[in-house]
C-alpha cells in the first residue's frame, strides 16, 4: 500500500510506530513526498539477518541493504563493490581485495577489511545454523570450520589492514568472485553485532552498507527502506523509498498493481496470464531463468525410501500438461536438476525422457506395482505447498495425474512459507514438499551442491556416497572440460536416485510500471532497485 493512504489511515499510531522502529540514524527520516518505489516480493522473508537467509525475498531485499566486495550491474556482470579492484594469483588460490576507502555503513562508519572477515567468519560458524554455510566451502578450512572441527579464526580470511582483504581457497573455484555478490558473504557491522546479538537485523537495531538501509517491518505487510546517505555512491541512487510488500496471494498482488499500488510484481497468477498479456502487454516482462521447480520426496521413511515407489510417482506427471495447460506461461518441462543456459554445460535428462505417453505410465504402473502397491492397496499420501494459488493449481493437477495413472489418493496441504520452512526441517511432518531452487551464480554447481549430504538445504534425507564424492571431485577440479565432465556425473547419479521430481524450469514473470525506467531481465532475477528509476509524467 502507498504510504500517504497508510499514515491517513493510521494516523498517530504510524508516525509513533515510525518513531519507535524507524531510521538507525539521528538523521531525519526521508519526506513521504520522496521518489518511492512499491516493489511486490512474495512471502514474508523469515530474517534479514544476511548470514542466515536462505530465501529469495529476503534476497532481494538484502542486495539493496548491503553491498559485498563485488556486485552485478543489471546484465549481472561482477562489477567492484566495497572492493575497487583485486587480484588473483597465478594459481587461483589466493583473493587480495582492495577496500576502497569511501566505503561507509549507514550510521558513517568506515567498511574495513576486518568487517567482511566478522561476516564470512559468521556464516560458517555453527552456532549460526546457517543453511549456506557450505557456499563458502572453496574457501581453506572453510568445510573443517563448518563441522566444528576447526575454530572460525582459522577460515583463510585475512585482514592485511582496513581496507586490504585475502582470501585463500583450497582449490581454484572459477565462480568464486560471483559468490562474493551473495549475502551470506557480506560483511558485519561488528558493534551492532556485539550489541545486539542475534537481534542486530531488527529494525532500529540493522545498520547495512548498501544503497539503502531499514526503517521498518510491518509483520504480514511491508518492509520500508530508505535511500543511506552515507552510500558511496549514493549521487547514483534515484529511488528514496522502497516498500517490499508481503505477497503471497498473487491475484490479490495483480489487483494491487491494477489499483496503482504497486509498481513492479513478484509474479503473476499463472490463471491471468492471457488477460494480462492482452491488456497489459507493455508491462508483462517474461524470460527465462536459471531456476527449477521441485517437489522433494522425505526419504527417511517408509514410503518414500523405496526408489521404485519415487521413480514410478516422478514417471506418471505429464510435464508437457503442466507447462502448456496448467501454467501456460512459457516455462519448460523439467527432466533433471540443472537448466538450461548455462554456458558450456549440457545438462542431464531421465533416460526414459523420450518415451512416448502410453509407454512412460506404462512404466510407471510397473514401478508402482514392484513397490507394492495396487488399486486395492493405494499409496496415500500429500502434496505440502505454499500459498500460492499457483501452487496450488499445479499441486491439483499433479495429484489428479497420480491418480489417473496410478490410483494414489493425496492430499493437498497448504501452508504459509514460514511454517513450511520450518516443517521441511522434521521429516516427520511431511510426505511430499514443493520447493525450487534459483540460482545463486551461474554454474552448475549452485544447483548440484545443495543435495550433498551434510548441505543445509538438503531437505530429502537425499545420502549418496557416490555422489558426494563426484560433487566433492568438481569442486576441486581444476581442469575446465574435466570440471563439467565430473558434474554431468554428478547430476546423473542425482537423478538416477529420483529425490525430488523436477516439474519445470522456472521463468521470469514480472508486471513492472511505464514509469519504472531501468528494468532489464536476466536469468537469476537480481532486479536492484537502485537500478531503477521511477519517472512519472506531470
Amino acid at each position: 500500500m502507498h504510504t500517504g493512504w497508510l499514515c491517513r489511515t493510521l494516523g498517530m499510531i504510524c508516525a509513533a510506530w515510525l518513531a519507535a522502529c524507524g531510521g538507525n540514524s539521528a538523521e531525519s527520516p526521508v519526506a513521504e513526498a520522496a521518489v518511492t518505489f512499491h516493489r511486490g516480493n512474495g512471502g514474508e522473508p523469515a530474517t534479514l539477518d544476511p548470514h542466515r537467509n536462505e530465501e529469495t525475498s529476503g534476497s532481494a531485499i538484502l542486495r539493496d541493504l548491503f553491498e559485498g566486495l563485488v556486485s552485478e550491474d543489471v546484465d549481472l556482470n561482477i562489477i567492484p563493490g566495497v572492493a575497487a579492484s583485486w587480484q588473483i594469483s597465478d594459481d587461483g588460490l589466493q583473493y587480495t581485495f582492495n577496500l576502497a576507502p569511501e566505503a561507509r555503513w549507514s550510521n558513517g562508519d568506515a567498511v574495513t577489511a576486518a568487517d567482511f572477515v566478522a561476516g564470512l567468519r559468521r556464516t560458517v560458524t555453527p552456532a549460526t545454523a546457517s543453511t549456506y554455510a557450505e557456499l563458502l566451502s572453496p574457501i581453506r578450512n572453510a568445510a573443517a570450520v563448518t563441522r566444528g572441527e576447526l575454530p572460525p579464526t582459522e577460515l583463510a580470511v585475512t585482514a592485511l589492514d582496513d581496507h586490504t582483504l585475502v582470501i585463500e581457497l583450497e582449490s581454484p573455484t572459477p565462480y568464486f568472485v560471483q559468490l562474493l555478490a551473495m549475502p551470506q558473504t557480506f560483511p558485519l557491522h561488528r558493534s551492532a553485532f556485539a550489541e545486539h546479538g542475534a537481534g542486530f537485523a531488527r529494525p532500529g537495531n540493522l545498520i547495512s552498507n548498501g544503497p539503502y538501509r531499514l526503517t521498518e517491518w510491518v509483520v504480514n505487510s511491508h518492509i520500508r527502506l530508505e535511500r543511506n546517505p552515507h552510500y558511496h555512491a549514493v549521487e547514483d541512487v534515484q529511488i528514496e523509498v522502497v516498500y517490499y510488500h508481503n505477497t503471497e496471494d498473487r491475484d490479490a498482488e495483480l489487483r494491487r498493481y491494477r489499483a496503482g499500488e504497486l509498481d513492479y510484481t513478484y509474479e503473476i497468477p499463472n490463471s491471468q496470464f492471457d488477460w494480462i498479456n492482452e491488456n497489459l502487454p507493455g508491462e508483462l516482462h517474461v524470460s527465462p531463468r536459471l531456476s527449477v521447480y521441485f517437489y522433494g520426496f522425505d526419504m527417511t521413511e517408509p514410503p518414500f525410501d523405496d526408489v521404485r515407489l519415487r521413480q514410478a510417482l516422478t514417471m506418471a506427471i505429464d510435464r508437457r500438461i503442466i507447462t502448456e495447460q496448467v501454467n501456460g506461461i512459457g516455462e519448460l518441462p523439467a527432466f533433471g536438476i540443472v537448466p538450461p543456459g548455462i554456458r558450456d554445460y549440457a545438462p542431464a535428462s531421465y533416460a526414459w525422457s523420450g518415451l512416448d505417453d502410453a509407454a512412460r505410465i506404462a512404466e510407471a504402473r510397473r514401478l508402482y506395482a514392484a513397490a507394492g502397491y495396487s488399486a486395492g492397496n493405494p499409496l496415500r499420501t500429500e502434496i505440502r505447498y505454499n500459498t500460492s494459488e499457483n501452487h496450488r493449481r499445479l499441486a491439483i493437477a499433479v495429484a489428479a495425474m497420480w491418480k489417473a495413472a496410478l490410483g494414489v489418493e493425496v492430499e493437498i496441504v497448504n501452508q504459509e512459507w514460514k511454517v513450511m520452512l520450518q516443517d521441511r526441517l522434521n521429516p516427520a511432518a511431511w510426505d511430499i514438499m514443493r520447493y525450487g531452487w534459483v540460482a545463486d551464480y551461474s554454474d552448475a554447481f549452485t544447483f548440484l551442491e545443495i543435495f550433498q549430504s551434510s548441505h543445509g538445504q538438503n531437505f530429502t534425507g537425499f545420502d549418496n556416497a557416490r555422489y558426494d564424492a563426484l560433487v566433492a571431485a568438481a569442486a576441486a577440479q581444476a581442469d575446465p572440460v574435466r570440471r563439467l565432465a565430473t558434474m554431468a556425473q554428478a547430476e546423473r547419479a542425482l537423478i538416477d536416485s529420483y529425490p525430488v521430481i523436477p516439474l519445470y524450469f522456472y521463468v521470469n514473470k514480472h508486471l513492472v510500471k511505464p514509469h519504472v525506467v531501468g528494468y532489464r531481465p536476466n536469468s537469476l532475477d537480481h532486479d536492484r532497485t537502485q537500478h531503477f528509476r521511477v519517472e512519472r509524467s506531470h
